[in-house]
């Protein structure tokens, strides 16, 4: 298979920026002490900078806006990143209110759901329903898009971590669009394409131990990539079961993000309240050190992705149970392991 040059010259370009970029980055954060403080939430113990989304989105917008294809959306998708990224920037620097952050969040959804007119309009069958109606259409993915962009945020809680979970899933769908994407959706293709390039070059300075740490100026943006791929791809219909199919693509973050949620409610808590409660955060109480946690978070999201892939003719209903068991027994392995240890603590 012959790939075409714009891919490569894209990839290249929003690699190359990315790690040019991020030594002159970590310098100035140093030099101006715009450092990430540990705290008891975090695993890092030294002082650290959180701007690695500037690199990312150095790469992957450049490269984007000089090879791709701005239409079918692209041009609104680009204008949303351009909007969490200042107001990712600003929180890294300064820290605003998770308020603020909604906000801009639904200013940049609004802007690709009703300027470029990216939504998810059916349910391709699940509890037997189709097309959505138009009120539920919107109000659907919106949810979807805040969902999986505040996802990607709160899996951002180890060394690689994000931008290994953002790379594989990218990957996984980029290759979709190249295959089946056609006139409507191929240039998607190069928007995953780009975000692999930029995370690639970030990631060689992310990896335990990290110089320098993505920020919600990356995983915001990330994030909300991630969501407008993903509808794209459920829309696209290049596979049976596409919506099941999506999901267990994003097994982990949501996995994680829907497992503290429901902990957290639980207990009483806010399901937005911070904790040490994350998958990642389990696995590392088991012994496994930074490097082996996100390798293996990173080998479980692959073998689902394989799983969904390789059975999508099973239909909706039975990939919806089969991921529905699988995150139980997973949850139930985490609970009794957390449980054990600590009875030995306490005896």
């Amino acid at each position: 298979m012959i790939i075409p040059i714009n891919y490569l010259l894209s990839f290249s370009w929003a690699f190359l920026i990315a790690i040019f970029a991020v030594p002159s980055i970590i310098y100035v954060a140093h030099l101006k002490n715009i450092l990430d403080q540990p705290n008891l939430r975090t695993v890092h113990e030294s002082l650290t900078p959180r701007l690695g989304g500037v690199a990312v989105f150095a790469g992957f917008t450049s490269a984007l806006t000089i090879f791709g294809d701005l239409n079918n959306g692209v041009q609104q998708l680009l204008a949303g990143c351009i909007i969490l990224f200042f107001i990712g920037l600003k929180d890294d620097l300064v820290t605003i209110s998770a308020f603020k952050k909604f906000v801009v969040q639904l200013l940049a959804t609004g802007i690709v759901m009703f300027m470029a007119n990216i939504r998810i309009t059916s349910f391709q069958g699940i509890f037997g329903i189709e097309t959505l109606p138009i009120g539920m259409s919107y109000a659907f993915t919106f949810l979807v898009i805040i969902g999986v962009t505040n996802a990607i945020n709160l899996i951002d809680g180890l060394d690689g971590l994000a931008g290994t979970i953002v790379t594989i899933i990218a990957a996984t769908l980029g290759w979709y669009f190249y295959q089946f994407g056609g006139e409507k959706f191929g240039n998607y293709a190069m928007v995953s394409l780009c975000l692999v390039g930029g995370m690639l070059g970030f990631l060689r300075y992310n990896f335990h131990k990290a110089t320098i740490f993505m920020g919600d100026t990356g995983s915001l943006v990330c994030g909300f990539i991630i969501s407008i791929l993903t509808i794209q791809f459920i829309e696209m219909r290049a596979v049976e079961s596409a919506p099941s199919v999506a999901l267990g693509i994003l097994f982990v973050p949501l996995f994680d993000t829907l497992r503290v949620s429901f902990i957290r409610v639980m207990k009483g808590m806010s399901p937005f309240a911070p904790d040490k409660n994350h998958i990642h955060h389990r696995i590392l109480a088991m012994g496994f050190r930074q490097m082996s946690t996100v390798l293996l978070l990173g080998f479980i999201n692959g073998i689902v992705i394989l799983f969904v892939l390789s059975f999508a003719d099973w239909g909706n209903l039975y990939l919806l149970l089969a991921l529905l068991a699988f995150s139980l027994v997973l949850s139930l392995f985490l609970g009794v392991y957390k449980a054990k240890g600590a009875q030995s603590i306490a005896t």
